[in-house]
């Protein structure tokens, strides 16, 4: 009881009550009025004194009673004026009349001024003790019950507030189906209004297709565990909506329970209705279906991806089993797509796409399929062949399409398209096997100059199987040592004597035997080893450096070609002059030979790197002079020590007499003060043009083909001259 009364007190529900209730004794005669004050003091309660009805007016004004004893005739203020007063305030303090009158007509005043009780003296205390306990029982039943009934409307309130509030859509159906109650949610999410609800047959709300469905879990009888639980279905929504969504159904997940009256017997429970909340899963469906459309779909364009295209491929492939046809796959490669994004940026070559996606669409026909499958590459499933010159004529088509000039912001770009094209079933029986072969033959259009359309066929596959064979053996060629450095001798033609050398690179192959570098440069600059072998030629030319200088050989120049991947690494300069310093070389010792074509890419980085090798003491060669497409004020502003004519030129010397290149390029390189070598010179014809001309040095087989190590080394200390070699001038 204790512990009931403790939680009551904390709640705030009963504590005027148990505390001791205050009492009001108002009467105008002394001896009275003190009498009552003591009798109820003596019995636990906390009594004030009026001394009459003015008095009492004042008291009740300031204060709240529990209970007040009033007397009606007083000589100021009448008791029933006191009574007017309180009803006036609006005060619901109990009060009990006690008056000498016991008249029916003072009664009946009493009462209906809002007396609760009547006590006529003479009276006895225990009978006063007991009006005045039930006057006061009646009230703290009264606060109660007036507290449960505020708890019980605000509860109401709360319960109908959260309901209005929830993000489901919250409803109640009769024992026929007929909606009895619908939350507010319901107008913002299916353009309803409640009103237009309540009393309607629940599948007046539902989508057409899912009446069925709806059936038996919508206005669900079932509870507990065989209750509906998670079940997708569609609404229907009003024509017009708040949130004017696009669609005219939405998609909800059902939890529903059959609603029974209470019983004992569960068996004889009456069913009242259901009780159903629906929570919309727009927002889901819409992220489930952009993770599906960002899975199968390319981002940029918009197209299908590698992954839908391979969904589509396969379709095709059983279709056309099923019904003996033919189709294509067909790979295309935009041709120098790199240089636009190298040289324009990102964002034009995006735009590039984006225009090429669209000029690509317009050449499909009705039920082909057009996949970005990454980069600039791009697939087309051309299904229901009549014959491969259908597929002739769109690869035309598309050719011409891509042909006409793209204007991208206030630029105007051409592309044009390589392509490759493998039939079912002759060129393959599966989607891997015809996508292989289609870029097999994408591969062939590259190297027949590009700009055309290849189909394949079964002769392609031999050379790109020996390029991918290649290509494997070169990547283990290093790390198996079958790397060997031959030095060409490049000759004073005034002295007659070895000035320096030309380290060159070659591969002695176990199974092909020596292999030419024009095989495998090219490939090594395409799979990015071009770095490991230039810093596998760094080493080996600084390796020869030392080992001639511990051999006591006069020092000679040594040559070594960079490509434009290593120039590139942020660590170009860095690396060069370690492996000098490694070696304890002299950096005037090292040569190093860059084309035309890498000063012309990225000038502003590559001048910068070139002229912290020069100041470093490291001479820079141009290698293949005239071969390019520099100009002179590039000449100028880079560090250049040496320029190589091409050995394309000398040849045309001895050919059909022309020298004009090879004289133009002699007065430029003695006009800017440059030292100048000749390469491939093979015949006397050759070095006497090149000495009337007072070219500085030569290089090529007329003196010596490119040696060993062990051969430069032995032609190093012989001290063997031109004029020994090859006669005097």
């Amino acid at each position: 009881m204790l512990a009931e009364l403790k939680q009551r007190i904390i709640a705030g529900e009963v504590h005027k009550v148990y505390s001791a209730p205050k009492i009001l004794v108002v009467d105008d005669e002394p001896l009275l009025r003190d009498s009552l004050r003591d009798i109820l003091q003596h019995n636990g309660y906390e009594a004030s004194v009026a001394r009459n009805g003015r008095d009492a007016l004042v008291q009740i004004a300031r204060q709240q009673f529990d209970a007040i004893l009033l007397d009606l005739y007083m000589p100021d203020v009448h008791g029933t004026e006191v009574l007017d007063f309180i009803a006036r305030r609006g005060l619901d303090t109990p009060v009990i009349v006690i008056s000498g009158d016991d008249s029916v007509d003072s009664v009946i005043d009493a009462l209906r001024g809002g007396a609760q009780d009547f006590l006529r003296k003479p009276y006895q205390a225990d009978e006063l003790l007991k009006r005045v306990s039930n006057v006061l029982q009646r009230r703290r039943l009264e606060l109660e019950n007036r507290s449960i009934l505020q708890q019980m409307e605000q509860s109401e309130k709360w319960h109908r507030f959260l309901v209005n509030s929830s993000p489901d859509f919250i409803y109640t159906l009769d024992c026929e189906g007929h909606f009895s109650f619908v939350n507010d949610r319901v107008e913002s999410l299916l353009g309803f209004k409640p009103s237009e609800l309540v009393g309607q047959h629940f599948s007046s709300l539902i989508h057409p297709e899912d009446i069925s469905r709806a059936q038996y879990v919508f206005n669900e009888r079932r509870t507990g565990k065989r209750a509906t639980r998670y079940t997708e279905l569609r609404l229907r929504c009003k024509e017009y909506r708040p949130r004017n969504l696009d669609s005219k159904a939405v998609t909800v997940e059902l939890n529903a329970i059959g609603m029974y009256e209470e019983s004992d017997n569960k068996f004889a429970s009456r069913y009242l209705g259901t009780y159903g909340v629906a929570k919309d899963l727009s927002e889901r469906k819409k992220a489930e279906e952009t993770i599906y459309y960002q899975a199968y779909h390319d981002l940029l364009t918009g197209l299908p991806n590698r992954v839908l295209y391979k969904d589509h491929l396969n379709l095709a492939i059983a279709q056309a089993r099923r019904n003996g046809e033919k189709f294509a796959v067909m790979c295309l490669d935009l041709d120098h797509f790199k240089l636009v994004n190298d040289t324009l940026g990102h964002v034009f070559g995006d735009e590039l796409l984006l225009a090429v996606g669209s000029r690509l669409r317009a050449c499909l026909r009705e039920g082909d399929t057009l996949a970005r499958m990454g980069g600039d590459e791009f697939s087309l499933l051309l299904p229901a062949l009549v014959s491969s010159d259908t597929v002739i004529g769109i690869a035309d088509k598309v050719i011409a399409a891509l042909g006409r000039p793209f204007h991208i912001g206030n630029r105007e770009l051409f592309s044009t398209v390589s392509i490759g094209v493998s039939i079912f079933p002759e060129d393959g029986e599966t989607g891997d096997s015809l996508i292989k072969h289609a870029d097999i033959a994408l591969y062939h259009a590259k190297t027949c100059g590009r700009d055309n359309c290849q189909l394949f066929h079964e002769g392609m596959s031999a050379p790109l199987s020996n390029r991918l064979s290649l290509e494997n053996d070169l990547r283990h060629a290093l790390e198996r040592n079958q790397f060997v450095a031959y030095y060409q001798p490049q000759v004073n033609l005034r002295s007659g004597q070895v000035v320096g050398f030309e380290c060159l690179i070659r591969w002695l192959h176990p199974v092909r035997g020596l292999i030419s570098p024009v095989d495998f440069i090219p490939l090594a600059e395409e799979t990015g080893l071009i770095t490991q072998l230039g810093d596998w030629m760094l080493n080996t030319a600084c390796h020869q450096l030392k080992t001639w200088k511990e051999h006591g050989l006069p020092p000679v120049r040594l040559a070594i070609n960079i490509s434009p991947r290593q120039i590139e690494q942020t660590q170009f300069v860095e690396r060069i002059h370690a492996a000098l310093n490694q070696h304890g070389l002299h950096s005037s010792l090292l040569e190093v030979e860059i084309t035309e074509n890498l000063i012309m890419k990225d000038v502003e980085h590559t001048v910068e790197k070139l002229k912290q090798l020069s100041a470093g003491g490291i001479k820079i060669a141009i290698d293949d002079f005239g071969t390019g497409y520099s100009s002179l004020t590039y000449l100028k502003k880079f560090p250049i020590h040496t320029i190589k004519i091409d050995q394309s030129f000398i040849a045309d010397i001895e050919r059909d007499g022309d020298t004009s290149i090879v004289t133009a390029i002699i007065a430029m390189a003695k006009g800017l003060k440059l030292n100048l070598i000749a390469e491939g010179v093979e015949t006397e014809n050759q070095l006497a043009f090149l000495r009337s001309m007072e070219c500085d040095e030569m290089q090529g087989y007329l003196f010596s083909e490119p040696l060993s190590a062990q051969a430069a080394t032995e032609l190093l200390a012989e001290k063997v001259s031109l004029q020994a070699m090859v006669g005097g001038q």
